[in-house]
């Protein structure tokens, strides 16, 4: 999947008229560490009866119309390689930012893994 085709399947949600905001979030894979080592690359492994339980439970949240993710995992990814999209849609600007923020943390602590690749 990419950026477009979730576009599309989000406006194609039947209650996206409920919605007054999509925010989207594109990952993508950075020449450098946190620490600041280069990297090459990077390989993302995901749980996926976790990532299910937090979608689940950002749909939950106060105003949110839709969720979906995706992720580009098990495979080895290069600098600038998208990693993950994650789109969110809901009623007012409060609570789809507050549940996209919350969705990603939870995702990137609980469901997902990087094993980075250092030049």
């Amino acid at each position: 999947m990419d950026l477009p085709a979730m576009i599309n399947q989000m406006k194609n949600h039947p209650d996206f008229s409920k919605a007054g905001m999509v925010l989207y979030h594109n990952g993508v894979v950075r020449e450098s560490s946190r620490d600041g080592r280069a990297v090459s690359g990077l390989v993302v492994t995901v749980d996926q009866e976790k990532l299910d339980r937090i979608i689940d439970q950002t749909r939950a949240m106060p105003g949110i119309v839709d969720v979906l993710v995706h992720i580009n995992s098990d495979t080895p990814l290069m600098v600038g390689d998208d990693v993950m999209f994650l789109a969110v849609a809901g009623d007012i600007r409060e609570h789809v930012i507050d549940a996209l923020t919350q969705a990603l943390n939870r995702i990137k602590t609980e469901a997902t893994a990087k094993t980075q690749v250092f030049v």
